[in-house]
This record gives C-alpha cells, structure tokens and sequence, in this order.
C-alpha cells in the first residue's frame, strides 16, 4: 500500500501511468493505493469525480465505461473518487468527450470542498458562543498554566515545569484552533480545484 495525496487528476492520472510502466498496477484504493507487482506495462489510467444515489445508478456508470473499454478498477458508490483503466485498443483515449466534461469533475470536488467547509463554520461559532474559545487565553496565554507559582520560578526548576505543562495549556487554551485550520485547509483545496477547472475549460 502507498499514501499520496493529489489536488490535479492529470498529474494523478499520469503517476498512476508511471507506476505501471514500474511494474505495479493499481489494483485499488482506499485509505491508500493498493498495487499489484506485475511485468512493466504501458497503462492508460483515467479518474473521474462523481457520487451516486442509488447502488443502481452506480452499477449502470460501471457498466457504461465498460462497455465503452475502459475497465472499473477502484471507487464505491460514495467514495467520489473513481479510477478507469483503459481495456480496449478501440477505445478512446480519454474518458470525456469534451472539455466541459472533463472539467466537470473539478467543480463537483470543488463542490465538496467547499462543502465540507461550510459544515464546520456553524460549529466555529457555537465554540465561539459557548465560550470554548477563550479570547482571554488568545491575549494571555500564562492562564491556562495552572502550576502553583511557576512565573515566580527561575533557571531550570521554571523552564522544567514549564515545558511540562505547556502542552496541556494547548490544549486546554487551543485545541478549538483546529476548526478555523480545518476550514482553512478545505477552502484551499476548494480554490485548488477551481482553478483546475478553469483551466481545463480554457485549455481543452
């Protein structure tokens, strides 16, 4: 198993292409790649990003690329993620017929970015409401160390007991950080994935 993580389906796309010219093929995905070592081989590897309802219109999805040559090989009905490898010398070699389709599967992750993003601001401000987030500690981080008389310590005995305790006055004081840093982080794959597909629309 190997662990990569892509914000651009070409260069995914063309990895995945490297890696079976290396002798492993990816056999499928989870959390990580899963590979099979086989004899070095040319690949065409194609992604697409799409979700489904039904286990129905999921299956007729499969069922189109394969009757058009291109062969399932990782991705579940709610895993967005979809990944094709190329059957048939007769197929196309591409996956999308035109620039706006192939441009579609950066604005429905990009739809999903922003998505995720917009669930964790409600969340934010009920911290903020309730008091989980300590403005006080923001400006003066010596509350939240509770060790009895330690900025009246000096030398060793003070820097001892203050490296102790200063990752539990983290958490205590900061822990709620991480909403505001997983709302940042989503947005920037969101703008990511939009200029993607700007740019597949304009390049196509």
């Amino acid at each position: 198993m190997q662990r990569n993580f892509f914000t651009d389906f070409d260069r995914e796309e063309r990895w995945l292409n490297e890696m079976a010219r290396a002798g492993y093929v990816l056999a499928g995905k989870t959390f990580a790649y899963e590979f099979a070592e086989v004899q070095p081989q040319e690949a065409n590897y194609r992604m697409d990003y799409r979700n489904f309802k039904t286990a129905q219109d999921f299956e007729d999805y499969r069922a189109l690329f394969e009757d058009s040559g291109w062969k399932h090989i990782a991705g579940t009905k709610r895993s967005g993620y979809q990944y094709f490898k190329q059957i048939s010398g007769q197929a196309d070699g591409d996956i999308f017929s035109d620039a706006d389709s192939k441009a579609g599967r950066y604005r429905r992750i990009a739809d999903m970015w922003s998505s995720l993003a917009c669930c964790y601001i409600p969340l934010f401000m009920v911290f903020i409401l309730n008091g989980t987030v300590n403005m006080t500690a923001v400006m003066n981080p010596k509350v939240l160390y509770y060790t009895p008389g330690l900025w009246e310590r000096s030398g060793v005995d003070f820097w001892k007991a203050f490296l102790f305790e200063t990752p539990f006055a983290l958490l205590r004081g900061f822990s709620w950080m991480v909403i505001p840093l997983m709302i940042l982080v989503y947005f920037v794959f969101w703008a990511k994935a939009k200029r993607h597909y700007l740019e597949t629309k304009q390049n196509h």
